[in-house]
Order: C-alpha cells, then structure tokens, then sequence
C-alpha cells in the first residue's frame, strides 16, 4: 500500500503452534481433601466417572477463572479419558492469554491442574472417610493452578515440534515392535 507520504508492506507471521499437555484428574488415587486435627478426610475419582459425562465445551483457564486460554468447541483443546485418568492436549497459540499462560507453565508458575464439575453420583466410605466420585454429569473447566486439590495431577508446556518429534518416536517404536514380532512369527514358522 502506498499513500502520499508513507509507504507500506504487509508480511504475514507464524506464531509457533504452542502445546500444553496435562493430565488434570487421575483414577483411583486418594487424596486427603480435609483435616480436623489427627483425622484426614479422602477423595478418589472412580475410572467409569468420565464413562457419561457431557463434556462437549471444556474450557482451559487459570484458577478457574479468567478468558479462557482453550477450549473444546473451537478444538484447540482436546480431553481423552484414559485407563488412569483425564488427559488433555491445548493449542495456546491461538491467543494472548494462551500464549501468556504457555509462557507461565514453561516458566515453572504452574505445574499442576484442577478440574471443575458437576457430580452424578458419589459414594462414601465412612471407615476410610473416603468420598468416591462415580460418575461426573458434567466437566466445566480444567485450569492451571497454583494450588490443587489432587497433588497428582501434572502439566507441561511443549513446543508443536517437541509434541510431533514424541509421535514420531512413539510411531518408530511401534514399527519397530512390528517388525521383531514378525520376525518372531516367521522364526517359528521356519522352525514347525
């Protein structure tokens, strides 16, 4: 663009896709939630918690609050349930407070998660004082937070190239085990 006394020239610009990678809720783990003097007071979260739970629009923020930083109607925040527990994957590229956010968990700020919820069902365990979670009715949020609940929970910041060069790992490490058992298969073959 060229106007009387200026010229001007536009470049596009990549922002280098930035991951976050956490695990905000682990199975069967019990954490002490509440202490009156000498006596504890636990919470699990059951592995079928996840098993009917509406989680179609999940946001990722801080302390559970805020503009969220991702969020799972847009994609850029994606929840699997696994055998021990939630795991998500965030895109924070998309956004300043992403952006931010990436730059405090990569910085050491925030190391663990929480998560935000609606219970179905629970049950309890007076003998163990143990709460269980048994089903989750709805997931709200998951955040990076100073201070959890559940100390197991985890977060990380990667970089997009530090995420694909695991998959490309992981998949190397498959293949491989592939081609040992086919090896296996036509060892034993050779020798019946």
């Amino acid at each position: 663009m060229i106007t009387k006394d200026r010229e001007y020239r536009s470049f596009e610009f990549e922002v280098e896709e930035m991951k976050a990678t956490g695990n905000p809720v682990v199975f069967n783990v019990a954490e002490v939630m509440y202490e009156v003097g000498d006596i504890k007071y636990y919470e699990k979260v059951s592995p079928e918690a996840f098993s009917e739970a509406r989680m179609d629009d999940v946001i990722l923020n801080v302390n559970h609050e805020g503009k969220p930083a991702a969020k799972t109607k847009n994609s850029t925040l994606k929840l699997e349930v696994r055998a021990d527990g939630l795991y998500m994957e965030a895109d924070l590229s998309k956004n300043a407070t992403g952006r931010e956010l990436h730059e405090d968990i990569k910085n050491g700020f925030f190391e663990k998660m929480s998560y935000a919820y609606t219970v179905a069902k629970e049950s309890y365990d007076k003998k163990t004082r143990t709460r269980t979670i048994e089903k989750i009715d709805r997931l709200f949020d998951i955040s990076a937070v100073t201070f959890p609940a559940y100390n197991t929970t985890s977060l990380e910041a990667r970089s997009f190239f530090k995420v694909e060069a695991e998959k490309e790992t992981a998949e190397a490490a498959k293949t491989e085990l592939k081609r040992k058992k086919l090896n296996l298969i036509l060892t034993i073959g050779g020798k019946s």
